[in-house]
């Protein structure tokens, strides 16, 4: 059984060699590693084609810079495998990862398993000295409801932590309008089709923290949740649909209460009566010295 990896790349090139040192590794050897580089300015190229010449098992492309999800969708097209795993340039997996959920899909062939889901770690800079995840995942969890209504205010499952039935993604295209969220509607699309899932409950896949990552953008990851919101519509039963929105609009709400409420109790401290007298006192100053210039 042929698993196809896929790593995108765009200027990610200090941590490329690592990601595909973990994929080196693995004591399964019967994958394929595709390197997408997504338009890169820095020395993506020359990391990824010291890997190509090393084994035929890594595949390089080019392509203009389009995006992470554009980036995924080109490795798709490309992929030859039974099943697909995901694996961003800056994180990385441990060497028994695609083993360990092969031997799951072999051992529950009769239950027809299509998606293994391993835990993980988060790391700064090396994966050996890495730390507790940054949410709890376990299998109640794993249904479309629960990545509907409790994606990111109680858990996310980062992409790589999955091996996937490459037949799952017939038909599917990472949104390519979408710079984040499009792992949301992944796990949406696939939850939708199938929730025969199985969960290792052991860290085999790292992610790292990265600063300048996306995620550490608040506004960027606001404006695309909205945008996402429209291809939701389409994936999911219209039900569950309106049952987001309602949740959506009561979490707006409760936002909205907060700040009013910080906003009231703010004017009414002592600090901002006492800078608004300042203020006040300045401005009157001010005033009597432009009406005596006037004079």
């Amino acid at each position: 059984m042929l698993v196809s990896i896929i790593v995108p790349c765009y200027n990610q090139a200090q941590y490329l060699t690592e990601a595909l040192e973990s994929v080196w590794k693995q004591s399964y050897e019967n994958w394929e590693c595709i390197i997408v580089n997504d338009g890169s300015n820095d020395h993506t190229e020359q990391v990824a084609k010291l890997w190509q010449n090393k084994s035929d098992r890594f595949k390089y492309v080019y392509k203009e810079n389009g995006g992470l999800s554009s980036a995924r969708n080109s490795g798709l097209r490309i992929a030859t495998g039974d099943y697909i795993q995901f694996l961003d340039a800056d994180d990385s997996l441990s060497q028994g990862k695609l083993q360990g959920s092969i031997d799951i899909f072999k051992k529950y062939l009769s239950k027809n398993i299509q998606i293994v889901i391993t835990n993980f770690r988060m790391f700064l800079e090396n994966p050996l000295q890495s730390t507790d995840p940054y949410c709890h995942l376990s299998p109640d969890l794993f249904n479309l409801k629960s990545v509907l209504l409790k994606w990111e205010t109680l858990f996310s499952i980062p992409i790589h932590c999955g091996l996937f039935d490459a037949t799952l993604f017939k038909g599917f295209k990472f949104p390519e309008e979408l710079k984040a969220k499009e792992d949301w509607i992944m796990w949406l699309y696939l939850f939708q089709k199938t929730e025969l899932v199985y969960f290792l409950n052991q860290p085999m896949a790292y992610y790292r923290l990265n600063p300048n990552g996306m995620t550490s953008n608040a506004n960027h990851m606001q404006e695309n949740h909205i945008k996402a919101m429209v291809y939701i519509k389409d994936i999911i039963p219209n039900s569950d649909y309106i049952e987001f929105l309602i949740q959506e609009l009561k979490l707006k709400h409760h936002e909205n209460t907060k700040l009013k409420t910080s906003i009231h109790n703010y004017q009414n401290s002592k600090t901002y009566k006492w800078t608004k007298k300042i203020k006040e006192t300045a401005f009157i100053k001010f005033l009597f010295k432009v009406l005596k210039k006037t004079k």
